[in-house]
């Protein structure tokens, strides 16, 4: 084992190589415990362990100014754990050092101003972030952005000189619109919500509370009515169902226009998400949790912090954080409940998950289609298909047959009944689907390979295939099922090209490197074909009787080939 003295002088090395320790920092300065509670929290908070990080770093604070790093990651810790107010004070203290001068620390200062309404205050200290830091394309947005809305707050007015940041303009722009009760206000709004670009139903909910707080309450009515429970997000359905128990208070408890922080808390929670779908989930955290600091009134933006402790294994957290989702709110507690289902199936059983979730799917009374819908999802993914298929049918028996709803519904009942092997109607039910929505990429797949495992209509499923193939040519599974298709009709170098790519998409799929082994074999690379099917019996989710043919295939090959 390394003594003591080696070990120090080890740390002692990587230090020097790194910007952790600063130059006028002498190591006898340190100790071991305080540097290995460091490099523990520094591991811990790459490893998204957010308590266990703060606890090392709370161990280890004799280095706040000794290392000009500590300082940032504190801060950015203390804000993961969405102890904001902790993190801004522990800045001021250190306001005068250089181991406060970081991205992170401008902007929670200037927030701290904004909320506390000292508008010129904040102004003044985004204008002092060094260019060093905005050199970033993300954190320029952040800063400008912020200008943008404190001198719009500050003189009542919208400049048209600002920078445009595509999209992101036009949603800032709307909301402070809708602050100063611009009368543009509406079409801003609708501009927004109408945009073919992405999807901005979100907006949606934010327009409703512009017309309940303009006392529109019929306009907003009428904009309800047009949403669709099953296919609407937890948001809307919240604001839907609101409006149809005439709760209409509850919008103005949540979110205002006339308050700045709650429009700031959503210029955040944009930003959060940019960050997300960059797959930058510390950075998407930390501004979700800034976003909370500014308008903690806003509920489900607690959803998504649920949603990442949970998508992070912290089963426990997450728990915590969905007990905000009371009983009061119909579809807030629905989404807990189908939470913590889901964290029953991962720390303790499917079946108990299920019988939860059914127990509090029975307490709630006439429940609309999202929530039936919710329940034969459930029953679908518990491989209980005759349960889901009695449930689906209840709502697909009220849709109108042009409804796309219900072509959705209709593949989903018909991959039940395919589960089920009941074939005769899941092909009805799948082919009805297509009559509705004829080019649905997922469904033709479907279908198709339904047929392919049955060995019927293989030509007309081909044709199926690549009529899917041209509109998803990036989808692992409709690769998948068109080169298994051209293994079916003996065109093993077309199959082999699409099976490769396959692969590489799903490496930890069992059914893709089954096939690729099969190909494999069929073009005579029998040692890599053996070893794509060794990779399946190395993979958790294979069913036993995909095992028990790999296993043969492993001893005695393809045989009749």
């Amino acid at each position: 084992m390394f003594n003591k003295k080696i070990i120090i002088i080890l740390i002692s090395l990587l230090l020097y190589q790194s910007p952790l320790l600063s130059k006028s920092t002498s190591l006898s300065e340190f100790n071991s415990k305080n540097l290995s509670n460091y490099f523990s929290g520094t591991i811990a908070l790459e490893n998204k362990n957010n308590s266990m990080a703060l606890d090392f770093f709370n161990s280890s604070k004799i280095l706040i100014n000794k290392h000009d790093p500590y300082l940032e990651k504190l801060v950015m810790t203390l804000v993961l754990e969405d102890k904001v107010l902790q993190a801004i004070n522990l800045i001021k203290i250190n306001n005068t050092k250089n181991n406060s001068q970081f991205f992170e620390a401008y902007i929670l200062l200037a927030l701290d101003s904004l909320k506390k309404n000292n508008i010129n205050k904040a102004i003044e200290i985004l204008s002092l972030i060094p260019k060093k830091f905005q050199d970033d394309r993300y954190n320029f947005i952040i800063v400008n952005s912020l200008i943008q809305y404190a001198n719009v707050f500050k003189n009542k007015e919208i400049k048209k000189k600002n920078k445009n940041f595509g999209n992101l303009s036009l949603i800032s722009e709307t909301f402070q619109r809708c602050y100063l009760n611009d009368k543009n206000t509406d079409n801003f709004f609708l501009d927004l919500i109408n945009n073919n670009q992405a999807d901005y139903s979100r907006y949606i909910f934010f327009y409703l509370t512009y017309l309940i707080e303009k006392n529109r309450i019929k306009d907003a009515k009428l904009i309800t009515n047009e949403l669709d429970y099953v296919n609407t997000t937890l948001l809307l359905s919240q604001g839907k169902s609101w409006i149809e128990k005439d709760q209409i208070k509850e919008f103005r408890k949540v979110f205002s226009c006339t308050n700045y922080n709650d429009i700031l808390g959503e210029f955040l929670f944009l930003i959060s998400n940019l960050f997300s779908s960059q797959n930058e989930f510390k950075k998407s955290n930390f501004y979700l949790s800034l976003s909370n600091y500014l308008n903690p009134k806003f509920v489900f933006n607690l959803s998504l912090v649920a949603e990442n402790l949970y998508l992070n294994k912290n089963y426990e957290k997450s728990k915590i954080v969905l007990k905000n989702f009371d009983k009061n709110q119909d579809f807030y507690y629905w989404f807990r409940s189908k939470k913590e289902a889901q964290i029953i199936t991962k720390t303790r059983s499917r079946k108990e998950a299920l019988n939860y979730i059914t127990s509090k799917f029975e307490k709630i009374k006439n429940p609309n289609n999202k929530f039936i819908f919710d329940i034969a999802n459930f029953y679908k993914n518990s491989k209980d298909y005759k349960k889901a298929i009695e449930y689906y049918s209840l709502i697909i028996d009220e849709l109108d047959d042009h409804n796309e709803i219900k072509a959705d519904l209709l593949y989903r009942r018909g991959g039940s009944y395919e589960r089920l092997k009941d074939y005769e109607r899941a092909d009805i039910d799948l082919q009805k689907s297509l009559m509705i929505k004829p080019n649905d990429a997922y469904v033709l797949n479907y279908l198709a390979y339904s047929w392919l495992e049955r060995d019927y209509k293989i030509n007309e499923a081909i044709e199926m295939l690549e009529k899917a193939y041209k509109q998803e040519n990036n989808d692992p599974y409709i690769i998948d099922s068109i080169g298994w298709a051209y293994y079916l009709v003996n065109d093993y170098i077309k199959a082999e090209q699409f099976l490769k790519r396959a692969v590489e998409l799903m490496p930890d799929d069992p059914i893709v490197n089954d096939h690729y082994g099969d190909i494999l074999w069929k073009l005579d690379r029998k040692i890599q074909a053996r070893y794509f099917w060794s990779m399946v019996l190395k993979m958790d989710d294979a069913e036993e009787k995909l095992l028990d043919q790999i296993k043969n295939k492993l001893i005695t090959g393809l045989q009749n080939s």
